[in-house]
């Protein structure tokens, strides 16, 4: 393995270039708080020659989303990038990427979803999109913001899963904060990806077919559901298969779910995205002190790894889940309905502490994870009862 070159950059930064590395044939995008800084780059990296790609500067969000439907359809590679309300105003074009099959990469700045407006990073915008048949990807900081980028292109292109994937970083800490980044040779990428040779471009002219049409009837409409959802359970393989094989080139792991201290651990913490450095931090010093504390993180979100969630947390005492968003009217915040899922579909009476955190940018501090592992022994000695609660808040 050649000696890596390690500089400075922002998520937003490695995001673009990764693009730019793929090379898509299109990318269609408005700039919105804090994704803009993606697309600026993309856009001069088009102005000064370095890549051959169509930019399309649309009027909305919407439009960027139906551009790049049009154009996947077509056959082409293509590429957006988004944030907050921005993807909200793509909520309709979501879901007919994924029913058309259209291998569209999306890199989405994760920012709250106003009202109060508020233009800092949480997952209120990204767990929008949850039901919609997108592959799903979280990095914790920029070099995985980078690499989910790149893998993003294998895993929608994949013959098997053939949808759009979303690769998300929280906005501001890790699409703006410089990072210790490293980033592989332009002909290795290329090399990687490949070129893209669509097996059934959508709109042929020389064998036009019928695209999005009419589903006349709830079974026909049904079918081609249960086929998207064996597509989209296809992109955990994919992930996993084109994540080893791009850990082999870099030399930097690629799990579905990375975990740390977590394989003795009594009390464990589940957190996605940037939190997990906190939390990393927080165990490191707890295991100095003789606690058995530990982290897991899926990267994945959708499908979502149930069997490595379950592997890595089936001997815990006590578990956390952090949301950095809340799921308003159900019982527990996303994330923590997927980890509760697990264990019940398991068989698991293991005790889950639910905390909603980092909601427009709040900081998530490491008195805030203390607090967590505290609560989690509480937990197991019957003096808290792990109910819902606003993390770092008095109510």
């Amino acid at each position: 393995m050649a000696d890596k070159n390690y500089f400075s950059a922002t998520g937003n930064a490695m995001v673009a270039d990764a693009i730019r590395q793929c090379e898509p044939d299109v990318m269609a995008a408005y700039p919105i708080t804090p994704q803009t800084t993606i697309v600026e780059a993309y856009a001069k990296f088009v102005a000064d020659g370095r890549v051959h790609t169509e930019y399309v500067p649309v009027e909305s969000e919407h439009s960027a989303l139906s551009a790049c439907i049009g154009a996947s359809a077509a056959g082409a590679r293509v590429a957006t990038a988004t944030s907050s309300q921005g993807l909200a105003y793509m909520y309709e074009e979501l879901h007919i990427a994924s029913g058309m099959r259209l291998p569209i990469v999306m890199a989405n700045a994760n920012r709250a979803i106003s009202a109060p407006i508020n233009i800092h990073g949480d997952h209120s915008d990204i767990m929008g999109m949850r039901d919609s048949g997108w592959v799903m990807l979280f990095a914790e900081n920029a070099q995985e913001a980078y690499d989910n980028t790149v893998l993003a292109f294998k895993v929608a292109e994949d013959p098997n899963v053939l949808l759009p994937v979303c690769t998300a970083l929280d906005g501001f800490v890790t699409t703006h904060a410089m990072d210790v980044c490293c980033k592989e040779e332009d002909e290795v990428v290329k090399k990687f990806v490949g070129d893209y040779h669509p097996e059934f471009p959508l709109l042929d002219t020389d064998n036009p077919t019928g695209q999005g049409m009419f589903g006349t009837l709830g079974n026909y409409y049904m079918k081609t559901k249960l086929i998207e959802r064996r597509a989209n359970e296809a992109a955990l393989e994919a992930f996993e298969k084109h994540g080893a094989e791009w850990a082999e080139i870099t030399g930097r792991p690629v799990k579905a779910v990375d975990t740390f201290e977590a394989e003795d651990a009594d009390y464990i913490v589940v957190v996605l995205g940037s939190c997990a450095g906190n939390v990393r931090h927080k165990v490191k010093e707890l295991r100095a002190q003789g606690k058995k504390v530990g982290l897991v993180r899926p990267r994945i979100f959708r499908p979502f790894p149930a069997e490595q969630v379950l592997e890595a947390c089936k001997g815990a005492k006590a578990v956390a889940v952090l949301d950095r968003s809340d799921s308003i009217g159900a019982a527990h915040g996303p994330l923590a309905l997927e980890v509760r899922s697990v264990f019940q579909e398991a068989g698991l009476a293991i005790p889950v502490n639910d905390y909603i955190v980092g909601l427009g940018g709040a900081d998530v501090t490491l008195e805030h994870v203390q607090q967590v592992f505290d609560q989690l022994e509480q937990r197991v000695a019957g003096t808290y009862d792990g109910s819902l609660s606003y993390l770092g808040i008095e109510e």
